[in-house]
């Protein structure tokens, strides 16, 4: 009798919490929102990149982005603008919808005069000094549907927002090795499903990095972020991206994407 009686307090104190995690959206639904939300068309905007290291000692990039769905493949193009050190350095991506389809990518080095290609096994690098890799420029706010399984383990609360956890691990090793981490957690605002906090893991299950996704606001009635921050906790480097004239409207030219518009630049 004292057995049953303590089972059923068990079960009653277990109740609430399956009925909670049954009651809330999986990882891959959420994922499907996230991608569903709209982006408009096409968008050109500003890019500041401020790149701090741990000694404090701060560089500064300014670049012009642009960004254009074709059906559902998107092209990304990003200039640098200032120093003088950087200026006509070039980065094209295009995202294809396809599974089994690898990205292109290039990156215009006036340096070198050359355009190289970015291989998919490169896409875990970070990003011209940044703290963001190659993966994250191409996704942009969206998720990758292919390279991970997901799970919702809970709910969290970000700068006042309520937000979904959603558990993401990479497929398998090869994957986990391309990107350059083994966990990723997201908290995810269930109401504009937008990624508001990235929690990434390294290969050995320490913490990697954390990126926040920052004032978030309509622009021509599209949900926009426009500041990101990235802290690298294994080497105290640090990056903020500054977004600015944000235009979904004016529509981007077919033309800047293309190897040749790299080389040519803005």
């Amino acid at each position: 009798m004292k057995r049953q009686i303590l089972y059923m307090i068990h079960v009653s104190l277990l109740l609430p919490i399956l009925l909670l995690a049954a009651e809330l959206p999986s990882g891959d639904e959420i994922a499907i929102k996230i991608n569903a939300r709209d982006e408009g068309v096409a968008v050109g905007r500003n890019l500041t990149m401020e790149m701090t290291d741990r000694r404090g000692k701060t560089r500064t990039r300014d670049t012009r982005g642009f960004r254009k769905y074709y059906g559902d493949e998107k092209r990304t193009v990003i200039f640098y603008l200032e120093p003088r050190n950087v200026k006509d350095t070039a980065f094209l991506t295009y995202d294809y919808p396809e599974a089994d389809r690898n990205d292109d990518q290039w990156l215009y080095l006036p340096a070198m005069r050359k355009v190289r290609r970015i291989s998919a096994s490169d896409r875990g690098d970070y990003f011209l000094g940044t703290d963001l890799t190659y993966e994250d420029i191409k996704l942009e706010t969206r998720v990758s549907m292919e390279d991970y399984t997901r799970k919702t383990i809970g709910e969290d609360e970000v700068d006042g927002h309520h937000c979904y956890v959603v558990e993401a691990t990479p497929v398998n090793q090869e994957t986990a090795k391309e990107l350059g981490h083994s966990r990723l957690e997201q908290c995810l605002d269930s109401k504009i499903w937008i990624v508001r906090r990235a929690r990434f893991s390294d290969r050995g299950g320490n913490p990697l990095k954390t990126s926040y996704f920052r004032e978030i606001r309509q622009v021509q009635c599209i949900w926009t972020q426009h500041r990101i921050e990235v802290e690298n906790h294994k080497t105290g480097h640090r990056t903020r991206f500054l977004f600015s004239a944000v235009d979904y409207r004016s529509g981007v030219s077919d033309g800047l994407f293309t190897q040749n518009a790299l080389r040519r630049g803005l």
